[in-house]
């Protein structure tokens, strides 16, 4: 059932793009933005159930609709729609538009780190106590002492 209102959704869509550029014209708007960010995933995504995959793909107009939408906004993608994976990075190494993408992902994951736990020690979340002497100079009560003094 929910393929089939996937179907049809998808369906409807087409026939209200039609010809034209965008959903309302010659220039985008929010619903464009929108419609966009659903069907590109879904045309771009390997899945493991390409049923819905394949009914968009045979809607020539949305597949057009996503890839100028991409080689207008996002140039260095180049707005390559196909389904096919890269030469380059097919063998799971690195791409040559980008030599240093583990060294990057790796900064990102560091700096991700760092921001986490400045975050928590400057929001008192954790803290760091020097030695057995509490503030001013009182040791802390153990918890076998608190339940004597109540």
């Amino acid at each position: 059932q929910l393929y089939r209102d996937a179907r049809e959704c998808l369906t409807l869509l087409s026939q209200r793009l039609g010809a034209q550029k965008f959903f309302f014209g010659d220039s985008p708007a929010s619903l464009d933005a929108f419609v966009f960010s659903r069907l590109a995933p879904l045309l771009k995504a390997k899945l493991p159930n390409g049923k819905l995959q394949q009914h968009l793909k045979s809607l020539q107009n949305l597949c057009n609709y996503c890839t100028s939408i991409l080689s207008l906004y996002f140039p260095w993608d180049g707005g390559e729609m196909s389904s096919a994976p890269r030469a380059a990075g097919s063998d799971g190494g690195e791409t040559e538009e980008d030599p240093h993408k583990r060294r990057n992902q790796l900064l990102s994951v560091l700096v991700g780190l760092v921001a986490m736990l400045g975050y928590a020690f400057l929001s008192g979340i954790v803290s760091i106590q020097r030695g057995s002497v509490g503030p001013a100079g009182r040791q802390p009560i153990a918890l076998e002492e608190e339940e004597d003094e109540e």
